[in-house]
């Protein structure tokens, strides 16, 4: 097996058929040589550099005013932020491990 073969099968791209948020895993749609199938579950990578401290409650500034325009009340709106997951139809990258199991990541969208 050549190496652009064996590259061909660690590295792959495919659509997002299902996710499972509490497991954080995808299953994931592949279109190879005129067939498709669909991965078994694959681990998402988390980014934590965009989740926040645990237990901490993400706010905008609190707002209040209307110079020119109607007044409106203070007012604030929550924000959640949470690690990225691929919705059902994402088209995203994936890294197998090349043990031939089927273990993967999914590593982003593209």
């Amino acid at each position: 097996m050549g190496e652009a073969s064996v590259f061909k099968n660690i590295v792959r791209t495919g659509w997002v058929s299902s996710v499972n948020a509490a497991d954080r895993t995808a299953r994931v749609t592949f279109k190879d040589m005129g067939k498709t199938f669909v991965s078994g579950p694959l681990k998402v990578i988390k980014n934590p550099p965009f989740i926040p401290a645990a237990g901490v409650v993400q706010a905008t500034e609190e707002k209040s005013g209307g110079s020119g325009d109607a007044a409106f009340a203070s007012h604030k709106h929550n924000v959640t932020i949470a690690p990225w997951l691929p919705s059902p139809g994402d088209y995203v990258l994936c890294l197998y491990i090349p043990t031939g199991d089927g273990d993967g990541f999914v590593i982003g969208g593209i």
